[in-house]
């Protein structure tokens, strides 16, 4: 380490990068792989179409990632925060990934700092089950569980997409999901099968992220286009399988009421699903919290 400090040696490598204290610089997974970021887009792929999908799964990491870091100093244990902190890392390096790649295919050049701190709510397109608020530990726990499984789900076919770089992001996110889901899920049985107000508690958090399930298998225009190309996956596809994993879970767990029934719940409306930027006042409160020193700041150094 050379200069007088950890802040001079690190500003001496990010030199050449004066926001780098925002996150740009430093070295990101795939950056220097052939399925890297910078990696052509297939000619039969619509390159909007993939920058707006890689939004969708960046903005639903990034936002998550944010939600799971407030439980910093509030958790019930402290290993349980050091646990919540590694998950919101690893969807944070998915986000980086998926929102750089986005800036690529776009054209805009783009990076993952100005994507993620300088969009407004309404131009975030997570499904809304990732940006409420997290309750109490159990209601973060039910929906850690839902949201990982279908991600897990997604990003399995994924490692097959046509598009090479987002194969790789979902290659290497499959791992850190399933540790994901593995976590909630051993959560879920705990709760469950402890303390009547532990049961009492989780099966109040399941109750809470129910209503915002349909969003995650409802279909939107940009999935429908790039699954018929290979690029993406339908969300409709993967129900029978989220089901039957949190079926499974439930049944262990002792809880009462499935999660999801035979056939996936019934979607939001036509043009009013986070996918099409229309959020709540939660995810504004978010932003402006995550955003505020990029935003007060602009290509600030330190």
């Amino acid at each position: 380490m050379s200069g007088d400090s950890a802040y001079d040696a690190l500003a001496q490598e990010h030199a050449g990068d004066a926001r780098w204290a925002f996150g740009t610089g430093f070295t990101a997974p795939l950056a220097e792989s052939a399925a890297g970021a910078d990696a052509p887009v297939p000619p039969e792929v619509p390159a909007g179409d993939l920058a707006l999908y890689c939004l969708m799964l960046g903005d639903d990491a990034l936002v998550l990632a944010q939600r799971l870091i407030e439980w910093c100093t509030d958790a019930p244990e402290l290993e349980e925060e050091v646990a919540l902190a590694n998950i919101a890392l690893d969807l944070l390096g998915q986000a980086r990934l998926l929102l750089t790649r986005a800036g690529r295919a776009d054209g805009t050049g783009r990076d993952e700092d100005a994507l993620a701190y300088f969009r407004d709510a309404g131009q975030f397109r997570n499904v809304r089950l990732v940006e409420a608020a997290n309750g109490d530990f159990a209601r973060s726990v039910a929906r850690l569980l839902v949201f990982a499984t279908w991600r897990l789900a997604l990003f399995t076919r994924l490692t097959a997409s046509a598009d090479p770089a987002l194969a790789a992001i979902a290659a290497k996110g499959v791992n850190e999901l399933a540790y994901h889901r593995d976590y909630a899920a051993q959560w879920t049985l705990r709760l469950g099968r402890g303390t009547e107000e532990s049961h009492r508690r989780l099966t109040a958090g399941l109750a809470d992220v129910r209503p915002l399930l349909g969003e995650l298998f409802a279909v939107h225009p940009v999935e429908e286009r790039l699954s018929g190309l290979g690029a993406a996956v339908r969300p409709d596809t993967v129900h029978d399988e989220v089901a039957a994993v949190l079926e499974r879970v439930r049944t262990a767990a002792g809880l009462d009421a499935p999660l999801l029934g035979a056939a996936p719940p019934p979607p939001p409306a036509a043009g009013e699903s986070g996918r099409d930027g229309r959020h709540t006042g939660e995810l504004t409160a978010l932003l402006a919290e995550m955003q505020s020193v990029a935003r007060a700041h602009p290509e600030a150094a330190w």
